[in-house]
C-alpha cells in the first residue's frame, strides 16, 4: 500500500438492530509517523493532542485502540477522516452481544 492511501473505514454491524454506542478503532501500520497518526486523532475526534498521543500508543503497542465513542454515524465521520492518511479504521459496537 503506498503511504498515504484512503482505506475506507470497515462497518462492523450487520442487520443487527444494534441500538447502543459505537466505537471507531484504529490499527498500527508500520506507514504512517506517530505525528501523523496524534494529528489525524485530534483532528477527526477534537480531542487534546495528549489524549490522541495515548490513544496513537496503544495502537502501536498493542495492534489497536479505539478511539472514538458516539453514534455509528459518528463514528464512521471520524474513521474516514483518520483513513485518509491510510490509517485502517474500523466502527463497531461498543459491546458486542
Amino acid at each position: 500500500m503506498a503511504v498515504g492511501q484512503q482505506i475506507l473505514p470497515e462497518v462492523i454491524d450487520g442487520e443487527t438492530g444494534y441500538r447502543g454506542r459505537y466505537m471507531a478503532v484504529i490499527f498500527d501500520n508500520a506507514y504512517n509517523t506517530f505525528a501523523e497518526v496524534v494529528r489525524a486523532i485530534s483532528e477527526a475526534t477534537g480531542c487534546g493532542l495528549e489524549e490522541a498521543y495515548i490513544e496513537t500508543w496503544e495502537a502501536h503497542t498493542y495492534g489497536r485502540a479505539p478511539i472514538h465513542f458516539a453514534s455509528q454515524g459518528a463514528c464512521c465521520a471520524v474513521a474516514s477522516i483518520i483513513s485518509r492518511i491510510g490509517v485502517r479504521t474500523e466502527v463497531r459496537p461498543e459491546w458486542e452481544e
